[in-house]
């Protein structure tokens, strides 16, 4: 695999207007309609004024690769992002509960895990985040120097969106109020 090719979506969320754009460009690559279910990327707002963007981070170890028992997931050689082929996966979840930020979620109609795959290397959530100047998703990639906010930002990154949800009220808020503690 090629380390050079290798690249992250990092997100901000204090940038994220909830729009949800990333979603629809996500479920017309992936499905070719809008479908935010089927999305790869999903926006949750868990309190009012907090959306939190949340999709694959890319670990370095894949847990969610290693995890499948009947081999659904891979690696890319191109974009070394996670692929799932639909025809091994059984649908046992298995990758969900391997990921540390439960991002992996089955689709909403057929029996198999989805995944972002990076949309081949030109991630679409980042394009119309990027054409509507919130700037709350950008890429960086392993050659970039912004590596090591990447590293410094994967504890964040990793976590589910309740966690995030939750640092997100502290910082805007200053506390995070009952039903997220």
């Amino acid at each position: 695999m090629s380390s050079q090719k290798r690249i992250w979506i990092v997100r901000d969320y204090l940038k994220c207007s909830g729009c949800r754009k990333c979603e629809i460009a996500c479920s017309l690559f992936h499905e070719n309609k809008i479908w935010p279910e089927a999305s790869r990327i999903r926006i949750f707002m868990l309190v009012p004024g907090a959306e939190v963007p949340h999709l694959c981070v890319q670990c370095e170890d894949y847990p969610c690769v290693e995890s499948c028992p009947v081999g659904a997931l891979s690696v890319s050689e191109e974009t070394e992002a996670v692929l799932v082929d639909k025809e091994k996966c059984t649908g046992c979840g298995i990758c969900i509960n391997a990921c540390p930020g439960k991002v992996p979620h089955m689709h909403p109609t057929e029996n198999y895990a989805v995944i972002c795959d990076l949309c081949g290397g030109k991630p679409q959530c980042v394009k119309v985040c990027k054409e509507g100047k919130w700037g709350a998703l950008r890429i960086i990639s392993k050659a970039d120097e912004q590596i090591s906010e990447r590293d410094r930002a994967y504890k964040l990154y990793a976590c589910t969106p309740e966690e995030i949800t939750r640092d997100l009220v502290i910082n805007l808020y200053g506390e995070a109020g009952e039903e997220l503690t």
